[in-house]
């Protein structure tokens, strides 16, 4: 019986090193299978045969132990290694790899699998499958603001590929910026004539005439010309008058006139210059007409120019002019030739057809009390009938630098303009923000920029992200991103109750417990890589160490066999 025995035990110990080598021949064989999780053989005994029960000690002897023979080996379990496979890059949006203890989850043809292979794409219908089977990827699905529902009710992840997005009109510009506070005024302030007015004996049949003509600008920075000319009336006696144009239309007269005397509105002044004793003629303020010196009325305002031009207000410094017999050299300069001091910043808009249009913003300054004036512009090109578009207006600050929301004028500052094209007419807010958060007047540099504004061009999507949350986010062809979806998982509290359907599918089977479906992060303690595969965990060396150690138990099992095989015949040759 004894012998009998020894053959079964080694015929069990060849049975079970034969499906060790059947779990390693798996592994070995899924080394390169995405997500595969390999899987090990641990052994026990089974029950033994007593051959002599033991015995407990008394008071005058010692106690004898049970002698036991054993009666073979079983399979004691077949485990999978659940540890984090390493990362393989492929640069496919939908390829994703699972960080963490988390699985997919799929639905194919009402059942639910769950698996840690990432190897999905999207089907004609715009579904997250996997591409061998077909399974639906599950998750939760966004409205079309983009938002994801809260919960974790699950559903087939669907994706429109040719999705595109009607245009958006914009209705709001932000800004923010500032203005330095102690920039000059944007308007010319003080135009300064020096030189030589050449002397000449009055001939009132042909009066001399001479001429300066000098850059100003308005209160918006706009340049135009000055001209003024010198007309001689009597000896050593001239009328001035001005002209303003644009440089590039002399032959438009926008505004001329006569400097007045003060004491007589509407008598032309005069200048009178004396001799100094030498021959040298010089202005004498005394017997010049006060309208030049008085400091209030030798004046251009904007009267003469009128809206749009803006206003046109500087004063005048003729005091060193000479008149000789020398030739003329009078010339004229605004604020030293100063350039304006303009601030801008420029947004591009977008209508209701999505077509886009350049707005631009410019503060002028306009007095050192912190008042500022405005001027949001659109181009002809953009408009339906080709003229450009300005609105204006003006605001103050306060002394710490925000802005004064009472004086802001007009209190709600919008830009209407009709675009060409057809789309409906725009009525943009323009908001200049409150406290610190939008345009300011500090010591800064002065810098304005649009910080935001709500509108889009029509789109088509482009391309899809993928982040580590799960989030399926698509890129539309005007930069826009909306959120689509969210890849939910699930995990088990024992992985290893999952039992393999193929295809790197599992399944939940008895002793997995019930799956918890949750989102990727913290409530899972998983992260997803987009454009990355999990490799197989399987461990190359160590499956051809115990490679070794099954061939070695399954030789030992079979020499068993064969040595009591020949106890068996060596007691079988006794009767002869």
């Amino acid at each position: 019986m004894a012998l009998l025995n020894s053959l079964f035990a080694g015929v069990s110990g060849l049975r079970n090193h034969q499906a060790m080598m059947d779990v390693i021949g798996n592994n070995i064989a899924n080394v390169n299978t995405i997500g595969f999780k390999g899987s090990r053989v641990t052994f026990s005994d089974t029950f033994n045969q007593f051959v002599k029960a033991g015995t407990n000690p008394t008071d005058t002897s010692g106690g004898t132990n049970s002698f036991q023979v054993g009666l073979g080996m079983k399979i004691n379990s077949i485990d999978r290694n659940w540890n984090q496979g390493t990362f393989e890059r492929t640069g496919i949006t939908t390829d994703m790899a699972l960080q963490g203890p988390g699985m997919f989850v799929l639905k194919s043809n009402g059942e639910t699998f769950y698996s840690r292979a990432g190897a999905f794409t999207f089907d004609a219908t715009g579904k997250l499958v996997n591409s061998q089977n077909g399974a639906v990827v599950q998750g939760k699905v966004a409205n079309e603001s983009g938002v994801v529902p809260p919960g974790n009710n699950l559903e087939d992840i669907i994706v429109d590929t040719n999705l595109k997005i009607p245009a958006v009109a914009t209705q709001t510009i932000n800004w923010g910026g500032n203005l330095k506070n102690d920039s000059d005024l944007t308007r010319s302030e003080l135009v300064t004539v020096r030189g030589n007015l050449r002397d000449v004996t009055y001939d009132p049949l042909s009066p001399t005439v001479d001429s300066t003509d000098t850059k100003i600008y308005n209160t918006f920075g706009e340049e135009f010309v000055l001209r003024m000319n010198y007309t001689q009336i009597a000896d050593n006696q001239y009328n001035i008058s001005y002209e303003i144009f644009e440089e590039s239309d002399p032959a438009t007269i926008l505004a001329s006139g006569d400097f007045e005397d003060a004491a007589s509105p509407g008598t032309p002044a005069t200048v009178e210059f004396v001799d100094d004793g030498s021959g040298n003629y010089y202005i004498d303020p005394a017997g010049a007409t006060a309208a030049l010196f008085d400091g209030t009325n030798n004046r251009i305002t904007a009267a003469a120019l009128g809206t749009p031009a803006g206003d046109i207000d500087f004063t005048f410094d003729i005091s060193n002019i000479t008149n000789n017999t020398t030739t003329s050299t009078l010339g004229a300069s605004a604020d030293g030739n100063r350039e304006p001091n303009i601030v801008s910043g420029s947004v591009t808009v977008f209508d209701s057809l999505g077509t886009s249009h350049q707005v631009t913003l410019q503060f002028t300054k306009l007095a050192d009390d912190g008042t500022w004036a405005w001027a949001a512009t659109v181009p002809g090109t953009s408009t339906f009938n080709g003229n450009d578009v300005v609105q204006s207006g003006t605001l103050q600050f306060n002394a710490d630098g925000t802005l004064d929301p009472a004086n802001i004028i007009p209190a709600q500052p919008k830009l209407p303009f009709t675009p060409s094209g057809g789309a409906n007419v725009m009525d943009i807010s323009l908001d200049f923000g409150s406290g610190f958060s939008g345009v300011t007047q500090t010591n800064s540099s002065s810098v304005v920029s649009a910080l935001s504004q709500d509108g889009s061009a029509s789109a088509s999507l482009s391309n899809l992200n993928i982040d580590q949350y799960g989030n399926i986010m698509g890129i539309f062809t005007n930069g826009d991103s909306r959120t689509f979806a969210q890849i939910m998982v699930a995990t088990f509290p024992n992985l290893n109750g999952l039992i393999s359907q193929g295809d790197n599918l599992y399944s939940a089977y008895a002793n997995a417990g019930d799956p918890r479906i949750g989102e990727l992060g913290e409530e899972t303690s998983t992260t997803v890589q987009s454009g990355a595969l999990e490799q197989s965990n399987v461990d190359l060396s160590e499956e051809f160490t115990r490679m070794i150690v099954s061939q070695r138990g399954f030789q030992a099992n079979a020499r068993v066999i064969t040595t009591a095989d020949m106890l068996l015949q060596e007691i079988t040759n006794l009767i002869r």
